[in-house]
């Protein structure tokens, strides 16, 4: 682990952290993978050589794959929550995602290949949010009934 950072996110995967790295950093801006580290020697789940840890950052956030095995999986409990500007960013996330092996949740939630939470959330969602009262409530049932957000249906549930 880079050891400027002070806290770093680790994800446990099966055997594919490398895979899922190489795609959250060709998907997001501010992403990349800085470190493919392979095992010295035989552990539970791989053998001497294979991949055992990649070092990696979604959106600026520091992040530490972890193949080891299928011991652990992903849960709802943890996600990313990515803030997009409008429906095309939002659209570009969500497919991206969603059209490599993920699979469509509610209320802005998908699923990747690996099993990892990502809200795809846009700006003026969150906002309308911050807002509270009518606003707030408007935005929030017209986001009960969609799964990819529709930034479109919220502006006009935020006008009312």
């Amino acid at each position: 682990m880079n050891p400027k950072n002070k806290n770093t996110i680790c994800l446990w995967y099966d055997k594919d952290a490398e895979e899922a790295a190489r795609f959250y950093a060709e998907t997001f801006p501010d992403s990349e993978v800085t470190s493919v580290n392979r095992a010295p020697s035989d552990f539970p789940s791989g053998k001497a050589g294979q991949v055992l840890t990649v070092e990696f950052t979604v959106c600026g956030i520091p992040c530490f794959g972890l193949n080891g095995g299928d011991t652990f999986h992903h849960s709802e409990a943890f996600s990313f929550q990515i803030a997009t500007e409008d429906q095309e960013e939002t659209d570009r996330y969500w497919n991206a995602i969603v059209g490599n092996g993920g699979k469509e949740s509610a209320c802005g939630w998908c699923k990747d290949k690996w099993g990892l939470s990502w809200q795809i959330t846009p700006r003026v969602l969150t906002d309308a949010m911050a807002k509270g009262g009518d606003v707030a409530k408007r935005a929030f049932e017209a986001m009960m009934e969609m799964r990819k957000i529709d930034v479109a249906r919220i502006e006009a549930a935020v006008k009312g």
